[in-house]
């Protein structure tokens, strides 16, 4: 079993940055790659960004591309979000999801964290 649980979403005006965390404990971290999805009001929950369990891969998906960053440090069981120039259209609940030995965005993800809302205000 792999517990994950996310902090830092919040309030922010447009154009502001959050940095979500997301800590694991359980099995061991650094086989897992990470994603962070999302999911705002009446629509389909959406990958954001994923990282290869070494850290070294990573993806986004074109709405967020050069505005977010994901990273991770395995030391710390935790994966990261810097989400930059925010737009009111990123508002979502933001959750991390693990994949053990991923490799690759679309994988199937075995652990999911509770989710963090991050409201974007216009």
């Amino acid at each position: 079993q792999v517990q994950l649980v996310e902090s830092g979403g919040g309030l922010v005006q447009a154009g502001g940055s959050l940095r979500l965390s997301c800590a694991a404990s359980g099995r061991t971290f650094s086989y897992y790659a990470m994603g962070w999805f999302r999911q705002a009001p009446g629509k389909e929950r959406e990958l954001a960004a994923w990282v290869s369990a070494n850290g070294v891969d990573t993806y986004y998906t074109d709405s967020v591309k050069g505005r977010f960053t994901i990273s991770r440090d395995n030391a710390k069981s935790t994966v990261y979000l810097q989400m930059n120039s925010l737009k009111f259209e990123d508002t979502a609940v933001y959750y991390c999801a693990a994949d053990y030995a991923g490799l690759r965005p679309n994988g199937q993800y075995d652990y999911w964290g509770q989710g963090t809302q991050v409201t974007v205000s216009s």
